[in-house]
């Protein structure tokens, strides 16, 4: 992957190096922060995207926790993929983090060569290819789909409500990409997770259901949260009237 931009968030300064030096044997373009405060300083402030492709970060760090930046990196960009590695394992840690708007999850010790991997599933569905580069890299093409007040853009990856654009992380997105592209069909959580992802289904039920709650409550204020229906001991669909 050359050219990929990552910011690796963790403060002890051996598992940095380490993380660093093998992304960087893989072509990625790595800046180092060993403190929340300093991650903070990197990303910047005001809108737009970040000067990243993606982000690795640990949760307890010194300055501004992880869950802080989580924050604060969604509150900018919706879109960069966050990979938080942490030794905390409580399936609640991990739940509070997909609501803050991570995009996954590694508990430490972890494997380099599976944080690889998920770092290309990430990239995969940001639309940037392993050969393309920086986050300027081609996105999965598609025709514009409709629903009621729904207008979503797989190839320029936006999505308006009622004529309201609406920010949604990677993940929101494929979510609603699947959902949109079978308006009919019910998917169970499996499937959404797959489609989403774009791995094997290894999660609980409850990963899915926090992204499809974190869509509803972005959606509210557009009057359109309802459109997404939830079959009871299946998953969801689309509420067609």
């Amino acid at each position: 992957m050359p050219g990929v931009r990552v910011l690796i968030v963790e403060d002890d300064a051996d598992i940095n190096q380490i993380v660093a030096t093998h992304l960087a044997r893989r072509g990625m373009a790595c800046t180092q922060a060993f403190s929340g405060s300093e991650a903070r300083l990197l990303i910047g402030c005001g809108e737009g995207e970040l000067p990243f492709d993606i982000v690795v970060s640990d949760l307890m760090l010194p300055g501004m926790s992880g869950e802080e930046l989580v924050g604060l990196i969604r509150e900018r960009d919706a879109r960069v993929p966050i990979i938080v590695i942490s030794a905390r394992t409580a399936a609640s840690d991990r739940i509070d983090l997909l609501k803050l708007g991570a995009d996954d999850y590694l508990t430490k010790p972890f494997d380099l060569d599976e944080l690889v991997a998920r770092i290309e599933v990430q990239l995969r569905h940001r639309g940037v290819s392993a050969s393309d580069g920086a986050g300027d890299g081609t996105r999965f093409a598609g025709p514009t789909l409709c629903f009621r007040a729904w207008e979503l853009d797989p190839e320029a990856r936006t999505f308006s409500a009622d004529g309201r654009g609406v920010e949604l992380t990677r993940i929101e997105f494929n979510i609603l990409q699947a959902l949109m592209e079978h308006p009919r069909r019910v998917f169970s959580k499996q499937e959404l997770f797959e489609r989403a992802w774009g791995e094997p289904y290894t999660a609980d039920d409850n990963t899915v259901n926090v992204h499809v709650s974190n869509i509803r409550a972005k959606l509210r204020a557009t009057g359109t949260d309802a459109y997404i229906k939830t079959v009871w001991g299946m998953g969801f669909k689309l509420q067609e009237s």
